[in-house]
């Protein structure tokens, strides 16, 4: 019966022991996965800013300029580059609206930005693009992968449409939660216009054509959960310029469009936060929890058949006489 019980307890502890890395090496690359119809918004505030009055023509310093962002999920379109590219395809069409103290539209910067729904890597398919200017991005964007490295990693520049390395720069505390901290600086350089400007009836086109040209340099700043790949807090120290500005009329030759420290506001900081810290433990459940639980398991029920099986083959001491009648 000894023997029989440790046959079956053998059995379970090989069945565990083979279950731990194929859940972490087999299922989770496969069941870890970016939703496609995933809906995000964030509010970012430069308090106080610069920023240009176009009705003076002359940069000021207001209260704040706010930065909504979203990023929303599109599964029709995630579901049609699927079919052509054989994968798990994310697509989120994300909008940048910036405002100004009187909460009258800076700018608003469109993108559809597509990757790979489980390594975060991008997808080039027709419809990626910038403000409408079809891109062919590499690099992240957005997200980094899940189980982030401490390492730099190309990142996407929606400004300027090229990729750039940011650099890890070390683990660091965020709100009860061990982050890697990013940092990306991009030098002075010239962008486009954007598409939709603040002045009705004054398109893109007809500033390029006055010969003025919009620079742009930041310093971005990540804080990263690493087990999930989501940024908790970002910032930006952000400026941009109007270059050869008196081809508009402009007093000076070099104007300052926009300059301040963005950062997230308090209340989207609190509720990242607790969303990545419940996500987190769906992610460490497959990579680490349960494969060193179950390895574990099998671990002890193998000691356990072990232990079985050695009583099994102890001899069994001869059975006492029984006692003669007189």
């Amino acid at each position: 019966m000894r023997r029989r019980a440790g046959l079956v307890l053998l059995a379970f502890a090989v069945f565990f022991a083979a279950l731990s890395p194929l859940l972490r090496w087999y299922a989770f690359p496969r069941l870890a996965k970016v939703p496609p119809n995933q809906y995000q918004e964030v509010v970012l505030e430069a308090k106080p800013a610069t920023l240009l009055d176009y009705t003076t023509l002359k940069a000021k310093e207001v209260e704040k300029v706010t930065i909504v962002q979203t990023l929303k999920g599109s599964v029709e379109e995630s579901e049609r580059i699927e079919r052509s590219a054989g994968r798990d395809v994310v697509v989120w069409d994300a909008l940048s609206y910036i405002e100004g103290p009187d909460g009258k539209m800076v700018s608003a910067i469109p993108e559809r930005y597509i990757f790979d729904a489980h390594t975060q890597d991008p997808v080039n398919a027709t419809g990626e693009m910038v403000d409408g200017d079809p891109v062919r991005r590499e690099g992240i964007e957005f997200k980094w992968p899940f189980l982030t490295e401490k390492r730099d990693y190309a990142y996407f520049d929606a400004q300027t449409r090229t990729t750039a390395p940011i650099h890890y720069k070390g683990t660091r505390t965020f709100r009860g939660l061990e982050v890697y901290y990013f940092e990306q600086t991009i030098p002075w350089t010239k962008v486009p216009m954007p598409k939709k400007m603040p002045i009705e009836g004054i398109t893109a086109e007809q500033i390029a054509q006055t010969g003025i040209t919009r620079w742009y340099t930041t310093k971005r700043m990540f804080w990263v959960e690493p087990v999930t790949g989501a940024p908790v807090n970002g910032e930006e120290i952000h400026t941009e310029e109007l270059r050869d500005a008196k081809k508009m009329g402009m007093s000076e030759d070099t104007v300052t469009a926009f300059d301040g420290h963005v950062k997230m506001r308090e209340d989207y900081i609190t509720d990242t936060v607790e969303l990545v810290k419940s996500q987190r433990v769906l992610v460490l459940l497959l990579t680490s929890y349960l494969p060193w639980g179950f390895l574990g398991l099998g671990i002890g029920l193998l000691a356990l058949a072990l232990w079985l099986e050695a009583r099994s083959r102890q001899p069994v001491g001869p059975r006492p006489e029984a006692p003669t009648s007189a």
